[in-house]
């Protein structure tokens, strides 16, 4: 588990609750991806990438925004080559740096990370992953191993979807056999994605007791100390498919798409501006119009965004539990 670290805690307090400035810079680092996943619409869209001089500039400006954390991200960071330069030059400004990957590359790729303090790899079956992302589990399941056996944290991202809803428990015991952490988000139907694919994937009305039966277990094992890396009050929004928190998403991440526009959240996506403008620009210009999307949003269950929020809002059980920016 990523260690909780109170002079990282200290400077995100002070970016957030005092300059009122975010403290993640979530950037989706390219548009390409070697998986073509049904239920997920960054690799439908192919465009313009960030030069590596462009995000050495931008974040040059995120430092001195005085962003502390920089994620990478979406569709698949490890094809990119320069990922190692982008790293070590994120983590020479001081920032924690974070990835993460749906793990296909990680084991070619591992020796590139030693400028990495956090790595998230997405794993949401074990019989059923062929069924979800349409390759084998196997090769991701290694790269962990090699991550591991480099030293690296590995948080687990488990999406729950109609098709994994019996491999949940399984998973849990998965991680603890791997040495990693594991979190757990219910599947976002994004407007992006057409067709049958939510019939497919979605949980509906039939599914709700299998999904609840399920969701009650993670809690069971969150309580006997099992790997999970949710609190227990967002693990109760997702049993009840409910958000009930403040959003504070756009006060705690900024986030950049891959051609570097600047954007609201990943649920709204509104360009905001782009980093050339730099980041404090975009930033003041668009305060107006951020308050009225999270004013007007009907919240969502991505786990960063919530996990986040509550930490914002100072909530006692999150504050002891959660320890993964």
């Amino acid at each position: 588990m990523a260690a909780f670290n109170p002079w990282i805690a200290a400077r995100a307090l002070l970016q957030m609750r005092v300059r009122k400035r975010p403290f993640v810079l979530s950037h989706g680092i390219n548009s390409r991806c070697n998986l073509q996943c049904p239920f997920c619409e960054y690799w439908r869209k192919p465009g313009p990438e960030m030069t590596t001089d462009a995000i050495f500039a931008m974040l040059d400006d995120a430092k001195s925004f005085g962003i502390g954390v920089y994620n990478a991200w979406t569709a698949e960071p490890l094809l990119r080559p320069d990922l190692p330069q982008v790293l070590r030059h994120a983590r020479s400004l001081g920032m924690v740096t974070s990835l993460i990957t749906n793990g296909l590359l990680l084991s070619e790729r591992v020796g590139d990370l030693s400028d990495l303090d956090l790595l998230s790899v997405s794993v949401d079956g074990i019989d059923s992953y062929r069924d979800i992302r349409g390759v084998s589990v196997e090769p991701v399941l290694a790269g962990i191993r090699a991550a591991r056996d480099a030293g690296h944290a590995v948080l687990m991202n488990c999406v729950i979807s109609r098709k994994n809803l019996s491999e949940l428990v399984d998973l849990v015991g998965l991680a603890g056999d791997l040495g990693a952490q594991i979190s757990f988000e219910p599947l976002h139907e994004a407007p992006g994605v057409q067709g049958r694919v939510w019939d497919d994937y979605g949980i509906g009305e039939e599914d709700l007791p299998a999904y609840r039966r399920s969701v009650d277990r993670l809690m069971e094992l969150k309580k006997g100390g099992g790997p999970i890396i949710n609190s227990l009050t967002y693990l109760r929004m997702v049993r009840e498919r409910k958000p009930n928190n403040s959003c504070h998403a756009p006060e705690i991440v900024l986030s950049v798409s891959s051609d570097g526009t600047v954007q609201t959240c990943r649920v709204h996506k509104e360009p905001l501006g782009h980093v050339s403008q730099g980041l404090a620009r975009v930033w003041e210009s668009s305060k107006k119009r951020r308050e009225e999307i999270v004013r007007n949003c009907e919240g969502c269950l991505f786990f960063g965004y919530v996990e986040n929020s509550l930490l914002f809002d100072f909530r006692p059980e999150v504050l002891a539990h959660y320890r993964w920016i």
